[in-house]
């Protein structure tokens, strides 16, 4: 998938380089890998793992024990030989709790995505608008995600520009390795001559 979308890429960058006086400029970026960098994140992961060990948890809890209850009561209805309607009735609900603890993990895990995007919101909004500010001063062809690109591709570091508007004083090294400082000055050779700055290593966070 990341082949050919980088084939497309390329594709993109010929056909906006063959217009007059055209400039292809690409960036990288994520705004959630953005969010999780800055420093309320942890906070934010925090109340995340309290609320899964307390709240879902529990729930869990809550489930596994009605489930054995009703399975319970399933059997000995059968075995008392009770009424169909009474034992249809009866397994039907056995088998809505069985289906909520079989599929436990995903929806345990759409409830704690929700939980992050709710503590997170302020976070998102932040990064949100530094990114439009960014591009607004900035204008890029083309975006991508972490991961999409081949290495050694030459492209900004755009994590490097919003982080310097949040105006974070520090990045996670895997982000920092992603690409060129957009905003980094060519160095200075003794002989007065400037070179430009060295392309950053393609390493993705994972």
């Amino acid at each position: 998938m990341k082949k050919v979308f980088f084939s497309l890429l390329v594709v993109v960058a010929v056909l906006f380089a063959g217009k007059a006086g055209a400039q292809v400029k690409v960036g990288v970026f994520d705004i959630d890998y953005m969010v999780q960098a800055m420093p309320g994140y942890a906070r934010v992961d925090s109340l995340v793992q309290i609320y899964q060990r307390d709240s879902l948890g529990t729930e869990y809890q809550i489930l596994n024990n009605e489930y054995r209850r009703l399975d319970s009561t399933w059997k000995a209805d059968s075995a008392a030989k009770k009424s169909q309607a009474v034992l249809d009735y009866s397994n039907t609900q056995r088998q809505q709790i069985g289906m909520k603890l079989v599929y436990w993990q995903q929806y345990a895990q759409q409830k704690s995505n929700a939980k992050t995007g709710e503590l997170a919101q302020p976070l998102y909004e932040q990064v949100v608008d530094a990114y439009k500010k960014v591009l607004a001063n900035k204008k890029y062809t083309i975006i991508l995600k972490p991961q999409t690109y081949e290495a050694g591709f030459p492209i900004d570091n755009l994590f490097v520009s919003v982080a310097k508007e949040l105006k974070l004083t520090e990045l996670p090294q895997e982000l920092l390795v992603l690409g060129d400082d957009p905003d980094a000055k060519p160095a200075t050779t003794g002989t007065g001559t400037t070179t430009k700055p060295a392309t950053g290593t393609a390493t993705k966070p994972k």
